[in-house]
């Protein structure tokens, strides 16, 4: 089978996606499309230009399926190329842009959420990485349509709903494999009773991922005399909150790594080496980098908030503060103390996701694609 891919944004996680996509499948024909994760309103909108003019002659070739990333122009591009509007098309949710925090787009207008409901429109199946982003982009296209002053059709949204399913985005099978620790880390394996906690942080070093709230936690851990050892992990960007340069010079005492891993494999070794990974997030769709290092044996501690109750049991969740930072710090602290305790007695192991592996979800992926055809 001949496959069109595109990436209309190709950031990490939708790498991480669209290459085990490939992977799994060697025995079809890809020919993959990506653009850059930059200048997000003109990308949005615009990648349909871009590759309607500047990929003609490879998208006016025959293909048996097109998937897609939300991201994609989708109704633009098949109007702009029409031998594209008759091949099947699946859509792949990584995110939507109605559960995006208001304040993180350079882009302000209603554009690009009627942009997603277009686009899940124009495709024959939709799949999303999780309950959660499917629940809000449905209940967020419905209240957007009924904002509408006329002449919006009936039944936009049961279409939408029938199209829709949800199906992960997988983590690569070798998480699961049993690894030697590895020698080039710091931090030593004795028993947690005789050293520090170590702590990992990983993110992207943006506002929607509460460094606001990984400050306020962090001084909470020192009010209370906690003894750990902290790695914080992720790219930093040229306007990344001011956040990141307290925490880099009130916490030095206590830092192990702090920046962007030199390697992956670099990267999944601070994982491997922690004991609790902590997220602060305001905005999550699935978390792959929790779940990467939860694979690896870190436990996990969450907000109550976005898409980790759906993904985790409750004793790995901190109570959600909304603005009250301080009130949520406590929460955080509270539920590290706790599973530090359980994890000194041996009450407590990292949860199982293997289920969320490529192994357990290659099966579903087929079927996923079967269907769209």
């Amino acid at each position: 089978m001949k496959i069109l891919l595109f990436s209309a944004y190709d950031a990490a996680s939708h790498i991480y996606w669209r290459k085990g996509l490939v992977e799994q499948f060697p025995e079809h024909d890809w020919q993959v499309l990506t653009l850059p994760p930059r200048y997000f309103a003109w990308r949005i909108r615009g990648n349909s230009l871009s590759w309607a003019f500047g990929e003609q002659e490879l998208l006016t070739r025959d293909f048996d399926l097109i998937i897609a990333t939300s991201m994609t122009d989708l109704s633009a591009l098949k109007g702009l190329v029409p031998k594209l509007a008759s091949i099947p098309t699946l859509v792949y949710f990584h995110e939507n842009q109605f559960a995006y925090p208001e304040s993180g787009r350079e882009f302000g207008s209603v554009e690009p959420k009627i942009l997603n409901i277009y686009t899940a429109l124009a495709a024959d199946r939709v799949l999303f990485n999780t309950h959660y982003n499917r629940d809000t982009f449905l209940t967020g296209a419905r209240k957007l349509l009924k904002k509408i002053p006329d002449q919006v059709p009936a039944g936009v949204i049961d279409r939408l709903e029938a199209r829709s399913s949800v199906l992960p985005v997988p983590l690569a099978d070798n998480l699961f494999e049993p690894v030697v620790k590895p020698a080039d880390i710091a931090w030593d394996d004795s028993p947690l009773a005789g050293r520090p906690l170590r702590l990992v942080w990983a993110a992207r070093w943006e506002f929607d991922k509460g460094p606001d709230r990984l400050l306020a936690i962090l001084r909470m851990l020192e009010q209370q005399g906690v003894d750990y050892r902290l790695c914080v992990l992720g790219e930093r960007f040229r306007h990344s909150p001011r956040d990141f340069d307290l925490i880099e010079s009130e916490f030095a005492h206590r830092l192990d790594q702090f920046g962007y891993a030199e390697s992956r494999d670099e990267y999944l070794s601070w994982l491997r080496a922690g004991d609790l990974f902590l997220s602060t997030a305001t905005h999550e769709f699935q978390g792959l980098s929790v779940l990467e290092a939860v694979a690896l044996g870190c436990m996990p501690v969450l907000p109550g908030r976005e898409v980790y109750p759906e993904l985790f049991e409750q004793q790995f969740i901190y109570r959600d503060c909304g603005d009250d930072l301080e009130a949520e710090a406590k929460a955080a602290l509270d539920r590290i103390v706790g599973l530090v305790g359980q994890l000194k007695d041996g009450k407590v192991t990292a949860p199982d996701i293997s289920g969320l592996s490529w192994s357990a979800l290659r099966a579903d992926y087929q079927k996923a694609i079967e269907a769209t055809l």
